[in-house]
């Protein structure tokens, strides 16, 4: 059964409600009605075989069939994802039952498959499923409006939740909580995940909620669920932002396309103004003169297959700035010996080169570089790299 539905229980039909918790009709087998020493075990007489009881079965009966079959079977079925009210009915059913005789299990199974084959298709189950189907699909504002309409429960485990979160998502709700709640999300998430979100603590924070991991063992999964579902809403309630990108990382590439005296002026401003934010758009600054300070020297050779070689040049025979000087000393560095000798040659018969024409050049390497890292075909390192070395 590898159709999805397969995992599915039947459900029954208007007239055999799922609410009709009557016990099935009798299906032949033990009866385990009373206790083991007290005679009430009953077993059918010899030679007499139990009556088959399909056409009397309710639809719980056939889920607890189909399901204890599949187990018998070893298939993982996932009754977790299932609203708790029905795990606790099909358990109950489970324990209702009696031994099934052979007719009826064969009638039920054929049942369930002859269900399966006519399927054609299949939808989410319930607007949860709905909604994780067609995620990235519609666009976020009516995503999170019908997630806070439906509710934090309407989307089971509020756990899964929670896991998808980054970790520096993660690390401000366990700073702003409890360091008890902080310690029940961080056990909660995988290692890695744990891992990465204490990164984003401040030191004694991160040392508080780790030493709080050692009083959870009492912790009941009630208290659990209920801390789930906290941390969970919270997040739900947050306003929807219309930004990716931090302020300082969309003013951070504006200036990166600006003209080079322009975005030493509007820098010098921000410094004037604000000096936090003004160091937020450094970071987030990519020029020229960083290349030889952010791109990793295995990667100097894709550069020079992506970019036109009279732009290298062009930009090379531009920089006079010490650091933009060092940029060009560094990719011919680790480029092809032969390459680096034809541009320096090209560079030195090139002589002067007007201020548009260079910028425009330096513009056209960073563009390729910022296109490749997006692609993740280079990945930058960072300017907390190069402080730590």
């Amino acid at each position: 059964m590898q159709n999805d539905n397969a995992l599915a229980l039947p459900m029954a039909n208007p007239s055999d409600p799922l609410g009709d918790f009557a016990a099935p009709a009798p299906m032949g087998g033990m009866d385990f009605g009373g206790g083991m020493g007290d005679g009430a075990l009953d077993m059918p007489a010899m030679g007499a075989a139990p009556a088959p009881a399909k056409s009397n079965l309710s639809g719980k009966a056939k889920a607890a069939i189909v399901v204890r079959l599949l187990l018998n079977e070893g298939a993982d079925i996932p009754l977790e994802s299932l609203p708790d009210d029905l795990q606790i009915e099909l358990t109950q059913q489970m324990g209702r039952m009696g031994l099934i005789d052979r007719e009826t299990l064969h009638a039920v199974a054929g049942e369930f498959a002859e269900m399966l084959d006519n399927v054609g298709l299949s939808f989410p189950n319930g607007l949860a499923g709905a909604l994780s189907a067609m995620e990235g699909k519609i666009s976020r504002q009516t995503h999170s409006r019908l997630r806070k309409e439906a509710g934090v429960r309407q989307f089971g485990d509020p756990w899964e939740r929670l896991r998808s979160l980054p970790p520096e998502d993660l690390a401000e709700l366990a700073e702003a909580e409890s360091t008890e709640v902080a310690a029940v999300l961080l056990s909660k998430l995988d290692t890695a995940k744990a891992a990465q979100m204490l990164v984003h603590l401040p030191g004694p924070v991160a040392r508080r909620i780790t030493y709080a991991v050692s009083q959870t063992g009492a912790v009941t999964p009630d208290t659990v669920d209920r801390i789930g579902l906290s941390l969970a809403a919270q997040i739900e309630a947050r306003p929807e932002v219309a930004f990716d990108e931090t302020p300082g990382q969309r003013m951070g590439a504006i200036l990166t396309q600006a003209a080079a005296a322009k975005r030493e002026e509007v820098l010098t401003a921000l410094d004037e103004e604000d000096e936090e934010f003004a160091v937020d758009v450094r970071k987030s600054l990519f020029t020229y003169a960083l290349i030889a300070k952010r791109v990793s020297p295995v990667d100097v050779p894709k550069i020079a297959r992506v970019v036109a070689q009279q732009d290298l040049v062009t930009a090379m025979a531009f920089a006079t700035d010490e650091e933009d000087v060092e940029s060009s000393e560094f990719m011919l560095a680790n480029m092809s010996s032969r390459m680096a000798a034809n541009i320096r040659e090209e560079v030195g018969e090139l002589g002067k080169v007007k201020r548009s024409v260079g910028e425009n050049a330096m513009s056209t390497i960073v563009n390729a570089l910022r296109e490749m890292v997006v692609a993740g075909e280079i990945e930058l390192r960072s300017t907390e790299d190069d402080e730590d070395e």
